[in-house]
Order: structure tokens, then sequence, then C-alpha cells
């Protein structure tokens, strides 16, 4: 273990078990950082080793009309901007990602007045049919609650029907942060804490895994972050279905939360904060969650790469397309080569290693 002078001893015992406290985590995050990157890295190596992964994936954002009132959301256009794709469309998209040596296709949207559970599930079954391979990574939490409610059944039901149609895992955003307070401020029209939680385990007990999600750089505080990340731990030690962690940085851009944090003078992270939220997130979750994700998009390539110093062993995906991040201000392409990855990869030290969505080797 590196010498970690000015963390207690049992705080240290306690990371190595998975078992850090909310008090924990406050008392590192005042740390001097380079020791709580340190400890953070260490955690890392223990539970991956030297490799760090990436995905040759596509995004496919079908739409960009949505019924919901969120408030941090740059890409909703209901106007003359708006757009959704036919079926035709979708399948177009899959077909260049299987050209590209795509091993997934990550599908979301915004949430649509007019369409059922049946939508979603012929733009699965067309995909399974042509593609019965490609590995389908789709439809947040918040989608499948949407789709269930219009038609008229439960979200066990309707993830049954899903898994059944070619649904392999699903995104775990939607998260934003688990704090009501928080939600009721940003996003009031969106599910719930607990109705977030419910649809995630209830996938997991389905046999759907999930990514788990945080973005955060608003107007939440310290404290809602850790219990954020303590809320996917629980959940994680009861059905362990996920299969990796992602700090997402809130993009002020282009939307009307960003908007008035902009006028009180606050630019959502700095680069430090993100790197400290990536390295707490590997404390928290060590032995429990063991991929970390820095997103490239979010963070920029360089940062990424030294979040890979800071208890990140995951760099994410291709790409293809990304048009969620680029309408709220992200600068940092759409597209990152497998040739790019593994140079970053190698730039840091670390031995690259293309994965699956299940983090397994090809």
């Amino acid at each position: 273990m590196v010498l970690l002078s000015n963390i207690p001893d049992d705080v240290i015992q306690r990371s190595l078990v998975g078992e850090c406290t909310k008090e924990d985590a406050l008392l590192l995050l005042d740390v001097e950082p380079l020791e709580l990157f340190s400890l953070a890295n260490e955690l890392r190596a223990k539970a991956v080793g030297n490799n760090v992964t990436y995905i040759v994936n596509r995004n496919i954002n079908f739409t960009n009309m949505c019924v919901g009132t969120c408030r941090f959301c740059a890409f909703k256009d209901n106007g003359n901007g708006g757009y959704r794709l036919s079926l035709d469309e979708i399948m177009e998209k899959v077909r260049d990602a299987a050209k590209t040596g795509s091993t997934e296709v990550c599908i979301q949207g915004g949430l649509l007045p007019d369409v059922g559970l049946d939508f979603y599930q012929e733009i699965l079954e067309s995909i399974k049919a042509e593609f019965p391979d490609m590995h389908i990574h789709a439809f947040s939490p918040m989608e499948v609650y949407h789709a269930a409610r219009l038609s008229d059944m439960s979200v066990k039901d309707a993830l049954v029907e899903l898994k059944r149609s070619g649904l392999d895992t699903m995104p775990g955003t939607a998260a934003e942060i688990l704090s009501d307070r928080v939600r009721n401020v940003i996003c009031p029209k969106k599910l719930k804490t607990a109705e977030w939680v419910d649809v995630v385990t209830l996938a997991h007990k389905t046999g759907i895994p999930t990514t788990a999600t945080i973005m955060y750089g608003h107007i939440e505080t310290i404290g809602e972050r850790i219990d954020h990340i303590l809320t996917i731990r629980n959940i994680q030690k009861q059905t362990g279905g996920f299969t990796e962690f992602v700090p997402l940085p809130f993009m002020p851009y282009n939307n009307k939360l960003g908007e008035e944090l902009l006028r009180s003078g606050k630019f959502s992270t700095t680069g430090l904060e993100d790197l400290k939220l990536h390295a707490i997130a590997r404390i928290l979750l060590n032995t429990h969650v063991d991929n970390i994700q820095a997103s490239w998009v979010k963070l920029g390539k360089k940062l990424a790469q030294f979040a890979l110093s800071c208890g990140a062993n995951d760099l994410g995906g291709t790409l293809m397309e990304e048009k969620i991040s680029r309408s709220a201000g992200a600068s940092h392409g759409e597209y990152m080569s497998p040739e790019e990855f593994e140079w970053l990869i190698r730039g840091a030290g670390r031995d690259p290693k293309q994965r699956t969505t299940l983090y397994r080797g090809l």
C-alpha cells in the first residue's frame, strides 16, 4: 500500500473490504488529493489489474422529441429541429455499426407520447432478426417506466417482454442524483428515487444487467453525491446486476438549469473535482462494482486519461455518434477510434483491452 499518512488506518481497512461509510467518504474528500488518488489507484489495481478497457460500439438516439420537462436537458426539441428515426433509419445505423466491427448498439431517445412497449419491442426484434449476435444495450429506466405506463402494464411485465424481444442490458441513466430533493428541482416529472431503484432492481432480477450513472455538478451537495453512490452499492449487494459505474459531470450549456448556474458564477465542476469523484466512487464501490468508467466525451480525452490514475479502469466506447452531451456543450467529439483508445491507454502506462458490454474479452 502506498504511504497514506493523512488517511486513518481504520478507513483504509474499510476501503479494502468495501465497507467505507459516508463519514469516511467525507473525510477522504478533505485529504490531500494525491493521497486520495493513490488509495483509489491501489484499489483499482487490486480489483482489475493493469488492464484498461474500451468497447467498439455505436450510439443511436432515435428521437429528440420528448414529453419530459428535465431542466438540464439540451437535447429535447419538439419544434422544427425535432426528429424521429424510422425503423429503416435505425436499422441502417445498426448495419453501419456492424460494418465497423461494433459489438454493441446503445439505443436511447426522448419520451414519445404516442408509443407503448410494442415500439421498443419492434426495434429489438428487428435488430436481432438481422444481427443475432449484436448486443443491444438500450432504454433507460425512465423509458421502460414510461413505456410500461403507456401500455398499461407493470414494469416487471414490461421488462420480461423486452428481454424476450432481445434486450440484453440497460443503461443506468435517468439516475441523475438519487435524491428526491434534487429531482424535484431538476426533473420534477421524472421517476422518483425509489421508482428508479425499483426499475433497476427488477431489471437485474429479470436477468437484464445494467450500468449505473451519476450526473453531478449542479445543485446537489457533496453529501447527496455520496448517498447516491452508497445507494448503488446497496443495490449491488442485493442483485449483483451492475456492470460499471459512470460519473457524468453536468454540461451547463444550452439548458435552463445551466443558464441559471452560469448566471450565478458556477461552471459545473473543476477537473480536480471530477477526478476526486471518480476516486471516491472506486473507494466506496470497492469489492462491489469492479469497473469505474471515465467518460471521454464528458471529461475530454486528456482528463479521462488522467482519471486512469485516480481509480478508473474503463474509457467507454467508440460511440460513432453522440448527440446528447454535444447538445449541452461537450466539445470532445463523437467518435474515438480503437487505435486512439489504445494510444491513450498505453500513454497512461496501462494495457489496453477491447471488451464486450459485460466486460468479457473478445
